[in-house]
């Protein structure tokens, strides 16, 4: 069965890592294109300049954090289009991997995205 997940970009890509798409604005330290595998880089969805400066990665600021980026989702233009990409793979028995720079494998922008997209009837596990 297909699934969305999320992984830290960091780690090795992986035969069962399906679509890979790094949903960060800014590209990670570090790691080169190569080692990143990536299908796509959408940060077109990731969360605004001036949300991600304000959460800071802080865990106080992971509450108002996820609120505040799923309206950023809700009103975004490009979301319709990159659902419609998540739900094909998703379709043809590929798993789509979010992929985030962050530390924390919880308090991420890839979870909360995650978590979002596990609500749209689109998308939901297949």
């Amino acid at each position: 069965m297909a699934e969305i997940r999320i992984k830290r970009v960091y780690e090795a890509p992986a035969t069962d890592d399906g679509f890979r798409v790094l949903v960060d604005r800014l590209w990670p330290r570090g790691i080169s294109k190569e080692h990143a595998a990536l299908g796509a880089w959408w940060k077109d969805i990731a969360p605004s300049p001036e949300l991600r400066k304000w959460f800071g990665h802080k865990a106080e600021n992971f509450a108002a954090f996820t609120e505040k980026y799923r309206a950023e989702l809700e009103a975004s233009a490009e979301l319709p289009a990159r659902i419609e990409e998540i739900a094909a793979h998703l379709a043809a028995g590929e798993n789509v991997t979010l992929l985030y720079g962050a530390k924390d494998p919880e308090l991420n922008q890839a979870r909360v995205l995650c978590d979002f997209l596990h609500s749209l009837p689109h998308t939901k596990n297949k």
